[in-house]
């Protein structure tokens, strides 16, 4: 395989970044944004302005349109992805270039360790913790212009894990691939749905709809894939998230916001 194989770090405030050469910082959303030293994402071809509604997909789509690299992928600057456990240090543990070679060697895409919820499908959870009408308005699109996607979607009712976190290394033509229907699927929610009768951050919905159709995609098409650890750069209120989860589940309580 050729070496060359580019990870943008979705960010929205300067942080520490990686420093292997692989990842690539890019500041999301930076449009009307004061400059923090990062390639921005309102450069070239560009949805910059999206990103209160799109989150860190507006870094996807600029690397779609704008990065030239035989692999391409997106992870974050408070999340990445790690093969093994050097150090105490998380940074030193940050899957490095040559690590991502080795990996690639013998499959196409690299993912993070599914998640797994157990006691809900992926469509429930979501239901639960989100507004879920977007969600559905995407299952008519897929139905009506992609429709070999639609029983994999109709799955996420049955499945219980999935790849979350919009969290990949791709090769490039299945990254050209699953960028070109993954927006054509998302725009056209645009024009179907009215992002103001949401708050703000359940208005982040095209985000999150996302992480959900990246599986749908790829076992639509048996893409090979292999699985990769991925660490936190910071910590996790896991009790104030499970009972969120609870009160979400059992409550009908909506999330107000991320852990």
């Amino acid at each position: 395989m050729k070496n060359n194989i580019k990870v943008v770090v979705a960010t929205h405030k300067k942080y520490k970044m990686p420093k292997n050469e692989m990842y690539l910082p890019l500041h999301v959303g930076a449009e009307g944004k004061k400059n923090i030293g990062y390639t921005k994402d309102n450069t070239g071809d560009n949805i910059s302005q999206k990103n209160p509604f799109f989150c860190e997909l507006t870094g996807l789509y600029w690397a779609w349109k704008n990065l030239e690299a035989d692999y391409i992928g997106l992870a974050h600057y408070r999340r990445h992805f790690s093969h093994t456990k050097k150090s105490k240090e998380k940074f030193e543990n940050v899957l490095t270039l040559k690590e991502a070679k080795k990996i690639l060697e013998d499959t196409d895409v690299i993912l993070p360790k599914k998640r797994n919820y157990i006691i809900e499908t992926m469509y429930s959870h979501y239901e639960h913790t989100m507004y879920v009408e977007p969600l559905d308005i995407v299952g008519t699109i897929i139905k009506n212009r992609h429709s070999k996607y639609f029983r994999e979607f109709e799955n996420l009712k049955k499945r219980r894990s999935g790849h979350m976190f919009n969290m990949f290394i791709m090769k490039k033509n299945i990254f050209d691939d699953y960028c070109n229907w993954l927006f054509d699927i998302l725009f056209e929610l645009e024009k179907n749905i009215d992002e103001t009768k949401y708050d703000q951050f359940h208005a982040r919905f095209y985000g999150r709809i996302s992480e959900l159709l990246l599986d749908v995609y790829l076992l639509t098409n048996k893409i090979k894939y292999k699985e990769c650890n991925f660490i936190y750069m910071e910590k996790i209120n896991k009790i104030a998230k499970i009972k969120g989860f609870l009160a979400a589940k059992f409550g009908g309580k909506k999330y107000e916001g991320s852990f």
